[in-house]
């Protein structure tokens, strides 16, 4: 298990962001951060998430030594520099996403989770290089790639250059997408601006978590905009679902068990053209290996594994 090093500031208590109860923090992690009241899910970090969803041991982080510049020399209240030594400091990041490999029962993924407690999640020059190094990564690996996000957009201190990584992770995910692997986008509250309106809603399969808010522009701003009243629960992941833009809501307790039902279901797929190969079989070997061993095996039976090894090598 991954531990934070920010427990010595962590309060006992905290109060549910929707129906105000008083909660024991100790518990509520115990609960995956789901209130026990009303069943809202508050914001988890980074490294919850990872104990939560990957098996144990087998988390290795991918480019961790990037760290965010200044390059407009931005300041408002105060200097961009100071705000990302504050952030820093408060979460123990380098910036508002952690990436990394790992495995969920015994498969292998690479996997990027976004922090909102890191300057709201925002999506700046670092987060959208670390991105597309990660799906680089998984393309070249033949790995499946899994998002989470959490994020009030672009990071308007860094101007254009947070606004091209919409454009960057977009074109990395279009190559990734052509190999056939599949990419799964995981929601949560919040999920808005450049990160929604780019590869958040990319994916081949879309969930979100109970009750997120999901959109792009503010509530305020489009009801001005358009002068009308919106639906009560207008940019909710159950509003999405109703109208067809997420494929499923799972709550947080059951999203491991989601994962692993899809991620066995495509890497022993019965529709695969050329036959399936059983979990485990060969150990260590990622979907683009598998597709050649199910060629290999449907052209020709080869007696020992010896063999097999050799020509997909070659």
């Amino acid at each position: 298990m991954i531990q934070s090093k920010n427990i010595r500031n962590e309060h006992l208590w905290t109060r549910c962001d929707k129906c105000g109860t008083i909660l024991y923090i100790k518990h509520l992690k115990e609960n995956n951060r789901v209130c026990f009241s009303c069943g809202y899910h508050l914001q988890m970090g980074v490294l919850e998430r990872i104990n939560n969803l990957i098996d144990p041991h087998s988390w290795q982080l991918l480019d961790n030594n990037i760290s965010p510049l200044d390059p407009l020399i931005f300041n408002d209240q105060k200097k961009y520099k100071d705000r990302l030594i504050e952030a820093q400091d408060r979460t123990y990041l380098n910036d508002a996403i952690l990436t990394g490999t790992g495995c969920i029962e015994g498969i292998p993924l690479a996997l990027g989770i976004m922090d909102f407690q890191f300057m709201g999640g925002s999506m700046g020059s670092v987060v959208g290089e670390k991105i597309v190094r990660l799906i680089e990564y998984a393309t070249r690996k033949g790995l499946i790639l899994l998002l989470i996000c959490a994020s009030g957009g672009a990071r308007m201190q860094e101007g254009m250059f947070s606004l091209m990584q919409m454009a960057k992770i977009t074109s990395a995910l279009k190559i990734y997408q052509n190999t056939n692997s599949i990419y799964i986008s995981i929601l949560t509250s919040p999920t808005t601006g450049g990160v929604t309106a780019s590869f958040a809603m990319l994916g081949d399969l879309i969930f979100a978590e109970p009750n997120a808010l999901i959109g792009f522009a503010g509530r305020r701003v489009i009801e001005q905009t358009l002068q009308e009243k919106l639906p009560d629960n207008f940019q909710t992941s159950e509003y999405l679902l109703e109208h067809g833009l997420l494929d499923l809501i799972i709550p947080r307790s059951f999203l491991r068990q989601a994962i692993t039902e899809i991620l066995f279901l495509y890497k022993d797929a019965p529709f695969k053209h050329c036959g399936t190969i059983p979990f485990h079989l060969y150990e260590s070997i990622n979907p683009i290996q598998e597709e050649k061993i199910r060629r290999l095996l449907n052209k020709k039976h080869y007696s020992n594994n010896s063999i097999l090894i050799k020509e997909l090598n070659n």
